[in-house]
């Protein structure tokens, strides 16, 4: 009742306007093999390897399927009055695919700022996209992952500051924050994935970028940086005082001509586990946690989509492919690291993905999407996928 009061409260002021927004969203898919992923492996990141049974069958080998409409999502906008001469917005969303595999189906918060907008600089605060995730050219393939994990794919808390020093460049400034897409470390001993890594180092994560847009044309660059205190007891011993940094960079571009839009992007992702993409770092550490010791190791990703409008159909094509580099040797410690990250077994992955859009343009579309993708393990497997997807958008 109380909600109802404030909603009806603003109404009444006439310098409030309010539009709902949303989708639902079917979706069915089938793999060749079991793969790793997220959300009952909608989210699909590449197979698994090869792991044979006593009689020598690999269990990960053979077709599975399945449906869900998670992806439900609804949203609100808040155009609200002129503040200090800016103009006021806020934007509430959330969907039904939960915050963790264990939550699917139930309600989670996608994106809830508020955002002030003057003539050449605009300040955002609340839950947004990864700053490494560059929302306007985001791959536009229809599974969850949105080119993940070519592509980061997340949403944080954050600080966002953009400055337009002339109507085509601009200079953006992050800081941010985790909850739903954590660290990974040792707490209280066990290798966990928590928001405690980066709370316990007080150092927000850091995101520069340098953006330059011309009509149809869109190029930039980001550089990221992570600080977690990765070895966290909340019982027994203290806590050592040690910090491990991450360091990402990216470049990006968009055009768009005719009923065309070419979009690509290059990352050198140290530690994009959070943004649902590659890379990580080994941990060497006694028994004590008296000498801790790192080794980072990195992905170089490339991707590329391509979309066309041909009235009623809309035909793409995603290419994406990353390769393990090993930078720097590891260091002079006895005994075995500990490894946190996404990727490490691999070598290198790519993924070829065509898909096909009907959209009535009244709201109602469907998609056929064919996605296959190779991993490079010590024995390189693959995994095909076929999905078939309606959306309903209001």
């Amino acid at each position: 009742m109380g909600l109802l009061g404030v909603f009806g409260a603003l109404r009444a002021q006439e310098s409030f306007t309010f539009k709902w927004h949303g989708f639902v969203n079917p979706h069915y898919y089938a793999d060749s093999r079991a793969v790793v992923g997220g959300r009952e492996d909608m989210m699909l990141f590449y197979p698994k390897p090869i792991v044979r049974d006593s009689l020598g069958r690999d269990i990960n080998d053979g077709w599975q399927a399945d449906m869900l409409a998670i992806t439900a999502r609804l949203n609100l906008t808040v155009n609200g009055p002129e503040i200090w001469g800016a103009q006021s917005r806020a934007f509430i969303e959330g969907d039904f695919t939960g915050a963790t595999n264990a939550t699917i189906n139930n309600l989670r918060l996608r994106h809830a700022y508020l955002a002030l907008e003057w003539d050449n600089h605009s300040l955002l605060m609340g839950q947004y996209w990864y700053a490494m995730v560059i929302h306007e050219i985001m791959p536009m393939t229809n599974p969850l992952n949105m080119g993940a994990p070519f592509h980061p794919y997340a949403r944080q808390p954050q600080v966002r500051y953009s400055f337009f020093p002339t109507p085509n460049w601009e200079l953006l400034a992050v800081a941010q924050w985790q909850l739903d897409n954590t660290s990974q470390g040792l707490l209280n001993g066990t290798p966990q994935s928590s928001t405690l890594f980066a709370r316990h180092s007080l150092i927000p994560e850091m995101n520069a970028q340098l953006r330059f847009r011309h009509r149809n044309l869109l190029l930039g660059a980001a550089a990221n940086l992570k600080t977690i205190q990765p070895i966290v007891n909340t019982v027994g011993a203290a806590s050592p005082a040690v910090q491990h940094q991450s360091f990402s960079y990216s470049l990006f571009g968009m055009y768009q001509f005719d009923h065309f839009a070419v979009k690509a992007q290059t990352l050198l992702g140290n530690s994009l586990y959070e943004g649902c993409s590659l890379g990580g770092y080994l941990m060497y550490t006694t028994p004590t946690d008296s000498f801790v010791e790192f080794s980072d190791w990195h992905f170089n990703t490339v991707w590329l989509d391509i979309e066309r409008t041909c009235g009623h159909w809309r035909p793409g094509l995603f290419l994406g492919y990353a390769k393990h580099i090993d930078e720097g040797s590891l260091p002079s410690v006895d005994g075995e690291p500990i490894v946190f990250g996404r990727g490490y077994d691999l070598a290198y992955l790519w993924r070829v993905q065509p898909r096909l859009t009907y959209t009535t343009l009244k709201g109602l579309s469907f998609t056929g999407e064919v996605e296959y993708t190779y991993a490079g393990y010590d024995q390189p497997v693959g995994n095909l996928r076929l999905s078939l997807s309606a959306v309903y958008a209001f």
